[in-house]
């Protein structure tokens, strides 16, 4: 395109070595002026979308979920790394589950590691943001490993990213008993107390794997606190945790960088950045449905505090949406399905936790929370996702308003727990097309209603819906004309 290929340095990382990298440039900036990407509006730009051939892209393109997370994050994630130089995580930890497919069809579970780790050109990024269980993330990359990914030099891990222990795992499973009737349902994986010794200024980085002396002190510190908290309850032992993360430091630290800077010269070199959301916006910790939230910022603002990257540099934000909603653990789900139907399409769109195997709760696609969440993010195109698991009912209900019991009518997702527990949800019926739609790929040739059900989601939404999800694969998806 008539400039020669960027030179970028791959950061440190095992193997770690300089690879030539083309950066695509659309045509505004091949000409000297930066490109613009109005929100809502299509983005038109020299990416070419590996789901369809059709141009899509934005230098920093930021995917998010816009319900109780398990949208199919990663499937998009995934067909947009092909196209990108740096996919990046900002928030959450191991309690965030993505499965993804290569393009032979095998499946991948990722917890930790960045959706675009299946992308050989792609460098994937573990932001400052993320609580990191070194455990967990290695055994994750060993499996990756023995089924032949390639990670050499291709991950970096934050040197300001809190690390998570086994104390934390502890301390989250004797909070939850604490709570009897009333728990949270995390997910166990130590996500909430992590977070909690980060707020408390207790917790460990990854940059102090470099001071072993000072790195015992701190996590005596840390223990002494969860002790007096939990006296007499706790397994963990100080010493065999130093020991052992004497050695887990030395495999570590070649995978660790100032991701900061990485992520803001990749910017200003030109380079494409995709970011990755964890959970989604209704488990948000300010704007979910508190106290049932997870414990970091799976919203807009979460990936720039998570990253260091100015919001001004974020050009796309894409919300996927799954076609009906699911909820693990609990809390208010106003559009939740009981009964038969709930059995079936859980049945159906094998709805079981990729982190933690437990089956979701199901519900009709909630429609004043979406128009919440598009606001909170300013989202500017939808991923629909599992349209197909619809395909065998003859009615499909979308919950379009909330009546609190006063009779008032709400516009958004209200903030009192109690509020939002009682309110009585109006729905508006979709006839469904009761045909198979798994092997489409093209807009024109889903059957009309499910057109219809998709152009009802915009109208609500006022979002334009772009990508559509009709099954597992890498490759079961339609690309709505913009």
């Amino acid at each position: 395109m008539g400039r020669p290929p960027v030179l970028i340095q791959r950061p440190p990382g095992p193997a770690s070595h300089l690879a030539w990298l083309r950066v695509v440039r659309c045509p505004a900036s091949l000409a000297g002026r930066r490109c613009a990407y109005p929100q809502r509006r299509p983005i038109a730009c020299a990416a070419a979308s590996a789901a369809s051939g059709e141009t899509f892209g934005a230098q920093v393109c930021t995917v998010l979920g816009t319900q109780w997370g398990d949208e199919g994050k990663g499937k998009l994630v995934d067909i947009l790394a092909q196209q990108y130089d740096v996919v990046a995580r900002a928030q959450g930890g191991a309690n965030a589950g993505h499965t993804i497919y290569d393009p032979q069809g095998n499946k991948y579970a990722l917890h930790l590691v960045p959706s675009g780790i299946l992308n050989e050109d792609a460098t994937c990024v573990i932001g400052n943001g993320v609580v990191v269980h070194l455990p967990g993330l290695f055994e994750e990359l060993d499996s990756l490993i023995s089924r032949g990914v390639n990670i050499d030099g291709r991950l970096i891990l934050s040197d300001r990213a809190h690390l998570l222990f086994d104390l934390h795992k502890e301390v989250d499973g004797l909070r939850e008993a604490e709570l009897a009737g009333k728990k949270i349902g995390t997910t166990g994986r130590g996500i909430g107390p992590a977070y909690a010794s980060k707020a408390n200024r207790l917790g460990l980085r990854v940059c102090d794997l470099k001071h072993l002396p000072s790195f015992g002190e701190k996590l005596t510190k840390l223990m002494d606190d969860a002790t007096r908290r939990f006296d007499g309850a706790l397994k963990s032992n100080v010493d065999e945790e130093v020991e052992r993360y004497k050695g887990l430091a030395k495999r570590a630290l070649p995978y660790v960088g100032d991701t900061v800077s990485l992520i803001n010269d990749a910017y200003e070199d030109g380079k494409r950045i995709l970011i990755e959301g964890g959970q989604a916006t209704l488990l948000d910790l300010d704007f979910g449905t508190y106290p049932f939230v997870t414990s970091s910022n799976p919203s807009i603002g979460g990936v720039t505090s998570g990253l260091g990257l100015p919001p001004s540099k974020i050009e796309a934000l894409i919300g996927v949406v799954k076609a009906y909603t699911t909820r693990v653990g609990s809390g208010p789900y106003p559009t939740e399905i009981m009964g038969q139907l709930g059995d079936e399409l859980r049945q159906m769109g094998g709805e079981y936790g990729t982190t933690t195997g437990r089956p979701r709760r199901i519900g009709w696609l909630d429609m004043v929370a979406l128009r919440y969440v598009c606001r909170i993010n300013g989202l500017t195109h939808l991923n629909l996702t599992k349209l197909d698991v619809l395909s065998s009912l003859d009615v499909i209900k979308i919950g379009t308003t909330y009546k609190a019991p006063d009779s008032e009518f709400l516009n958004s997702v209200p903030a009192a727990l109690e509020t939002l527990e009682s309110i009585e949800v109006g729905y508006e019926e979709l006839p469904g097309w009761k045909t198979d739609i798994s092997s489409i790929r093209k807009w024109d040739d889903l059957p009309a209603n499910a057109q219809k059900y998709v152009e009802r989601i915009e109208e609500l939404a006022g979002v334009p819906v772009h990508w559509i999800g009709v099954g597992p694969g890498r490759d079961a998806m339609v690309v709505k004309p913009l």
